[in-house]
C-alpha cells in the first residue's frame, strides 16, 4: 500500500489538534478541536479555512486550448468571459463524469481544479487527447501545478477577513469569479467559490507559503480551521456532488441533475466526448435514472442504503447522507428510477434492516448564499 502524502500544512493541521485521516491517498483533517457540529456551524455564521492542496491546479495554453476544453467538457469555454470559472464536468464516450471540475479563463490560459486522487486518472486521460491535437497540428499544452498549494475561506464573514488581508476590490468580484491579488504579501490566484453553499473564495499559491498565509488568516477571531468531517455535511446541506459518492464513470450528467453544467450553446454544437449518449438523454428525456434529495425519518440513511417503492421493492440507492446541523434532520442524496423522482414522492429508505419513510425534496436542502453582486 502506498503511503499517504501529506500537503505542507501537515504540522500545522497537527499543532492546532487535528484528527488525521487517509482520504484519497492523502493525510487529512477530519476535525480540529471542535466537534464537527460547531465546526459545521461556525462555517455557517463566520467562516471556515479548509485545507484543499490535495487538490491539483492545472493550466491549459495556446491558441487552440479553448476547442480543447470543448472536446474535454460540456463547457462553453468560447463564450467564458475573461476571469470567470464554470462548473463542469470531465466526460468519457459513454457519457460518464471522469471528474467534476471548475473550469476558469484567466486570460491567458483555462485553469481547473481536479480531485484529490484524481491526477493518476485526468492527467493522462488529458495527455492522450493533446497527443491527438498535436497529431492534428493543433497548439495545445498542459501545465499541473503540483507546485501550489490551496486553501478555501467559506462563510459569510469570508469577505471582511479578505479585505483586511487584500487592497483588491470584492464588492466588485462575484460568484465564481477570480483574479491574482497580494493576499498577507503572498501572490495568490483567488476565485470566488467554494463547496459549502456559502460565499467565499479558494486561493492559489506557492507551497511554500502555506503556513504563514493559513497562521495570517488564523488571526481573525471569526475563523475557525475546519476539517473535513464538516466539509461534508456543509456540501451536503448544499446539494454538492461528492466525486466517487455521488458522481462516478457511468453516471451521466443528465442521470445526475447537472443539466446547467450543459448550455443551450454546447447542446446545440456538441462536440464534447460523450455528447452523443448526453445530448440523447437529454432531447429524449431517455434517462433512467435520477439524483434526488431526501429528508429521511428516524437515523441517518448513508451511502449503500437501498431505496424503496411503498411494496418494499428496490427503486434505487442513497450515496451520500448526513445528519443536517442546520435543519437538525436526516439528508441524503440517492438515484432513483426516473418515476419516483418526483419533488414530494413519499418512498422508504432500509438503514439496518428497517424501513425509514423519506419524502423526495428540492436541493439545495439549505439555501445557497453566493455572492452574485450588491
Amino acid at each position: 500500500m502506498a503511503a499517504l502524502r501529506r500537503t505542507a500544512l501537515f504540522d500545522f493541521h497537527v499543532k492546532r489538534g487535528a484528527k488525521m485521516v487517509p482520504f484519497a491517498g492523502w493525510e487529512m483533517p477530519v476535525q480540529y478541536k471542535e466537534s464537527i457540529i460547531n465546526s459545521h456551524l461556525h462555517t455557517r455564521e463566520k467562516a471556515g479555512l479548509f485545507d484543499v492542496s490535495h487538490m491539483l491546479g492545472v493550466r491549459f495554453t495556446g491558441k487552440d486550448r479553448v476547442e480543447f476544453m470543448e472536446k474535454m467538457c460540456p463547457v462553453d469555454a468560447k463564450n467564458l468571459p475573461a476571469s470567470m470559472g464554470s462548473l463542469s464536468v470531465l466526460t468519457n464516450e459513454a457519457g460518464g463524469i471522469i471528474d467534476d471540475c471548475i473550469v476558469t479563463n484567466r486570460g491567458d490560459d483555462l485553469y481547473t481544479v481536479i480531485n484529490a486522487g484524481h491526477e493518476d486518472k485526468d492527467l493522462p486521460h488529458f495527455e492522450k487527447h493533446i497527443k491527438a491535437f498535436h497529431g492534428a497540428g493543433k497548439d495545445i499544452h498542459m501545465e499541473a501545478l503540483t507546485g501550489n498549494a490551496l486553501l478555501a475561506l467559506q462563510g459569510p464573514k469570508a469577505v471582511d477577513v479578505m479585505k483586511k488581508l487584500s487592497s483588491h476590490s470584492f464588492d466588485s468580484m462575484k460568484f465564481m469569479q477570480g483574479a491574482h491579488m497580494t493576499v498577507a504579501g503572498v501572490q495568490c490566484f483567488v476565485t470566488r467559490s467554494g463547496y459549502t453553499g456559502e460565499d467565499g473564495f479558494e486561493l492559489a499559491f506557492k507551497k511554500e507559503e502555506s503556513e504563514g498565509l493559513a497562521a495570517e488568516i488564523c488571526k481573525n477571531s471569526d475563523v475557525m480551521t475546519i476539517g473535513l468531517g464538516a466539509r461534508d455535511s456543509l456540501r451536503l446541506e448544499a446539494g454538492l456532488c461528492l466525486y466517487g459518492n455521488d458522481l462516478d464513470d457511468t453516471t451521466t450528467p443528465v442521470e445526475a441533475g447537472l443539466l446547467f453544467v450543459i448550455s443551450k450553446a454546447r447542446r446545440e454544437s456538441g462536440g464534447f466526448i460523450g455528447a452523443d449518449v448526453i445530448l440523447g438523454q437529454i432531447n429524449n428525456k431517455s434517462a433512467a435514472r435520477k439524483r434526488i434529495g431526501l429528508i429521511v425519518e428516524g437515523a441517518p440513511a448513508r451511502n449503500g442504503a437501498e431505496v424503496v417503492d411503498k411494496d418494499g421493492k428496490q427503486i434505487g440507492v442513497v450515496t451520500s447522507g448526513v445528519h443536517s446541523p442546520c435543519l437538525k434532520k436526516n439528508v441524503s442524496m440517492a438515484y432513483v428510477a426516473t418515476p419516483f423522482s418526483k419533488l414530494g414522492s413519499e418512498i422508504g429508505v432500509k438503514v439496518r434492516g428497517k424501513t425509514s419513510a423519506a419524502v423526495v425534496t428540492k436541493m439545495p436542502f439549505v439555501p445557497s448564499n453566493y455572492f452574485r453582486g450588491a
